[in-house]
């Protein structure tokens, strides 16, 4: 009887560390199963796992969650991206240049990727229920802007590679990518979305 209580005990606490070590894992970033299952739909799975795995405890098994979180991440990145391109905008000489112009376009790009990614991580809170017209309008509305700030981002790149010169081009074209990367990610996800499900 005494042998069985202590298995049991050892047992219960092998248990009790199993778990403790998988929170400590997601607390540190490890992304949870989920997590690395859903970034399997996106063009860049790793940079997704990367960027999603502290959302693991509060999207638990949740697409919805998954979506809202990457659209998240997309917005956060496209304002800091933004606020980068203003900046260099700020020592591009002479004001009247090919190179200032390309600067100013991605700025005002950029500045309308951040509002429609604004807009679809608020209209994603008013989805409502699946299967109501309600979040296939909501749905359909957040794809449209997803695939709008997609494009600015776009826009943005071909402006620079034009018109830019190097120092300049590498500089902004490293941020601006990375938001059309983890953008493309937010838009595979919310695309897994289904009004009937």
């Amino acid at each position: 009887m005494e042998r069985h209580v202590t298995l049991s005990m050892v047992l219960l606490g092998a248990a009790l560390c199993a778990f403790a070590g998988a929170l400590a894992a997601e607390a540190r970033g490890v992304p949870s199963d989920f997590i690395r299952s859903s970034c399997r739909a996106t063009q860049y799975p790793h940079l997704c796992e990367r960027c999603l795995s502290a959302y693991a405890p509060p999207v638990r098994r949740s697409p919805r969650g998954v979506a809202a979180a990457a659209l998240a991440v997309s917005a956060d990145k496209a304002r800091s991206a933004s606020a980068f391109v203003r900046r260099v905008s700020v020592g591009v000489r002479p004001v009247r240049s090919r190179e200032s112009g390309a600067v100013q376009d991605c700025m005002e790009t950029m500045r309308d990727s951040v509002d429609r990614l604004r807009r679809s991580v608020q209209e994603m809170k008013r989805m409502g229920r699946a299967r109501s017209p309600r979040f296939a309008w909501h749905l359909s509305n957040v794809q449209t802007w997803v695939s709008a700030a997609l494009t600015d981002e776009g826009t943005c790149l071909d402006s620079l590679s034009q018109n830019a010169g190097p120092a300049v081009r590498a500089a902004i074209r490293k941020r601006v990518v990375e938001v059309a990367h983890v953008t493309s990610n937010a838009l595979a996800l919310v695309n897994r979305l289904s009004p009937r499900i």
